[in-house]
């Protein structure tokens, strides 16, 4: 069953994560997925089915969300260019069957020791409480441990990649920076960040440190206020 070509990309980062979905994951209906490239400096080529459907993906890009059918796909990732999908990057080649009733995110960035790989996040989409949203921090750079500072003040502590932290906050806007852990010099930031109620907020820290290019990425996913009538 052929897809859209933006369809067509999410799907492909899914099979090569080799996804695993929760059990409790509805057999009927669609899963809700975005995908970021957080690999500095390399952009890819996804194939579905055999078939080019994005050519070109850059870093910093984030495609989605976007709702998918449960189906089995069969994908491969290669370098820019290549002129069909029979050398996957890192092997990054496989037949998935995707089931429905998860809202998560797919990212390709770098380990902490600066080796590509493929990280899936399922985001926390609970209700919020009134006046309140949610920030999940991702580090998925290669960086070693960091601390998270808002105002200045270290709120989140010896995050490690490739993990998260998440904090029910006021809305609000928070100025936000990632420095190395035990420290308050930002490598990252800082960056006025909006927190907005009833909006799940992720920042992602990616890139290299070694490099010199760590960077943020920011995703939104709104509705978390409850039903219609609540």
């Amino acid at each position: 069953m052929r897809k859209t070509m933006v369809a067509g990309l999410t799907v492909g980062l899914v099979a090569a994560l080799g996804l695993a979905l929760p059990a409790n994951a509805s057999t009927s209906g669609e899963a809700q997925l975005s995908v970021l490239h957080g690999i500095p400096d390399t952009p890819v080529d996804v194939w579905v089915d055999g078939e080019l459907t994005l050519d070109d993906f850059q870093p910093g890009d984030l495609a989605g969300p976007l709702p998918l059918p449960a189906g089995t796909y069969a994908v491969a990732i290669t370098a820019p260019d290549a002129t069909d999908a029979s050398s996957p990057i890192e092997g990054l080649a496989a037949d998935v069957t995707l089931e429905a009733g998860v809202n998560y995110t797919a990212v390709a960035h770098l380990s902490a020791e600066g080796t590509p790989t493929l990280t899936p996040f399922v985001n926390d989409t609970a209700q919020t409480a009134a006046g309140e949203g949610r920030l999940t921090v991702r580090h998925v750079a290669a960086a070693p441990a960091v601390d998270i500072l808002a105002g200045g003040t270290a709120v989140i502590t010896g995050l490690t990649n490739p993990n998260e932290d998440t904090l029910n906050l006021p809305a609000g806007t928070v100025s936000a920076a990632v420095a190395l852990e035990g420290t308050t010099d930002p490598v990252i930031g800082p960056a006025d960040v909006n927190v907005a109620e009833g909006t799940l907020t992720i920042v992602y820290a990616w890139g290299s440190a070694e490099a010199g290019n760590l960077a943020l990425a920011v995703q939104t996913i709104d509705g978390l206020h409850g039903g219609p009538s609540g």
